[in-house]
């Protein structure tokens, strides 16, 4: 029998989801009565769910049935969590011991050091997730007077998936606090990822049981015994939701949000900005939106939610490490340093690995999309919307000028590799996809070159 390298068994499993849920989304039932679902557009479909992007080329409400819905909410739950933790969940559940093997693979998974204490951490995770989104679906289902509304919204938007049952996603609420604050904070939880919501869970845990302590500097320790990875992504994570904010109001005071009082200014910037890394739901018309706009869409998209969570871009533990390392050229310091912690020089590595392979593949695609739908260059921005659906096909947002549904089947064959290539990321497909593991135990002369 084949052996499979983590790489190669993470990129299988989901490629194997998407084919069978292509397959089912095929089937008659999966449509609404009187509808036809093309194998592209059901493909496409399963693909962008189980990527948890959002990237739609049907109208969901509309066009699936319940039973065609439900499977599309299926996959994004699978494709949000994770489908080796999914199925590790249930091998625990049922009693069976977990190999070597599959402890290994796991920790891999969930970037952990041993795989000490990996049981506990998987039911963690899914009764963090199901407990979330069952809040989450309790505060919509008011607003929403639809327990199924509320339930599929929930899902998708804890899983950073950004598909809506509504034709214009979630412009109708785009005034509505209630609404707006629970799908951002669905959004931002799961954005997070699942090893910092434990890490926070037991930080305030300790807290509230050491809240009163006669302990001196009991806070101060507290934070202390935060981890690297949580204080990177809760720093990194709030400074670009409010410099989303900020650009947002600054570049479409006077456009999108022209008229509008401040309340609604403000929830619609600050549903955007945490929208626009992750999960793809919107409150005002994309492709409406100022050049300027999309261009820092992109931007965002691009970057990402945090690693071991259910969002894609290049994560925004790869950025601080990248701004780390780019502060000690600058300090011209051996070592990278981030919160009194040095950075191994394999994980700054890696990070320089993971932006070089996502910008490399998004010129790309984005040249080879453009070029495949050249007759749609009369289009206004006509690049940049190519551009914009490339990024957010990759960052797994979801988020769309409204050209998707109109691309050619070449062209939805493009974005389906590019999801796909998003939710496991480059680094990993490009680890699948490697015959073999090249060890080198020479070293050849060195020689300088000049740079820059």
């Amino acid at each position: 029998m084949l052996k499979l390298q983590p790489a190669q068994l993470v990129a299988v499993s989901f490629f194997a989801a998407i084919l069978l849920g292509g397959a089912v989304l095929s089937l008659p039932q999966s449509a609404q009565p009187g509808h036809y679902i093309k194998p592209i557009d059901a493909f496409f479909t399963a693909t962008s769910a189980t990527c948890v992007t959002g990237l739609a080329v049907k109208d969901i409400g509309k066009d699936f049935s319940i039973f065609g819905q439900m499977i599309v909410l299926f996959l994004i739950q699978i494709g949000g969590l994770g489908i080796m933790t999914l199925s590790t969940f249930f091998a625990i559940i049922i009693g069976r011991r977990l190999t070597l093997k599959e402890n290994v693979m796991m920790k891999g998974a969930l970037d952990r050091h041993s795989v000490e204490g990996l049981k506990r951490l998987i039911i963690y995770i899914l009764l963090i997730t199901f407990i979330i989104e069952a809040i989450g679906t309790l505060c919509l289902w008011p607003k929403f007077g639809n327990l199924y509304y509320a339930m599929f919204h929930s899902v998708s938007a804890f899983c950073n998936a950004g598909f809506s049952l509504y034709t214009n996603n979630l412009e109708n609420y785009r005034g509505d606090t209630v609404v707006n604050i629970t799908v951002m904070a669905l959004i931002i939880l799961g954005g997070l990822g699942f090893v910092v919501l434990v890490d926070i869970g037991k930080f305030f845990r300790n807290f509230f049981m050491g809240i009163f302590s006669k302990r001196k500097h009991y806070g101060m320790n507290l934070f202390s015994k935060v981890s690297l990875q949580t204080k990177i992504v809760t720093v990194g994570s709030c400074v670009l939701i409010l410099l989303g904010v900020a650009m947002f109001l600054f570049l479409e005071n006077g456009k999108a949000l022209y008229g509008l009082g401040v309340k609604d200014k403000l929830l619609i910037s600050f549903f955007q900005s945490v929208t626009s890394r992750t999960a793809g739901f919107n409150t005002v018309a994309i492709g409406n939106l100022a050049s300027p706009t999309l261009f820092f869409i992109i931007i965002l998209m691009f970057i990402g939610a945090s690693s071991g969570s259910t969002g894609g871009g290049i994560k925004v533990n790869t950025l601080g490490i990248l701004i780390g390392g780019a502060w000690s050229m600058v300090k011209n310091r051996d070592n990278v340093y981030l919160f009194k912690r040095t950075i191994p020089k394999h994980i700054f590595r890696r990070c320089v690995m993971i932006i070089g392979l996502a910008l490399a593949w998004l010129v790309i695609f984005t040249m080879l999309l453009s070029f495949m739908e050249a007759d749609k260059e009369a289009m206004p921005n006509y690049f940049l919307k190519i551009f914009f659906e490339v990024a957010s096909a990759f960052g797994t947002v979801g988020l769309s000028t409204g050209i998707t549904p109109v691309l050619s089947s070449f062209g939805k064959f493009l974005l389906m590799v590019t999801m796909f290539a998003g939710r496991i990321g480059p680094l990993t497909l490009a680890l699948a996809m490697a015959i073999k593991e090249d060890k080198v135990f020479y070293k050849y002369p060195e020689e300088k070159v000049m740079v820059g």
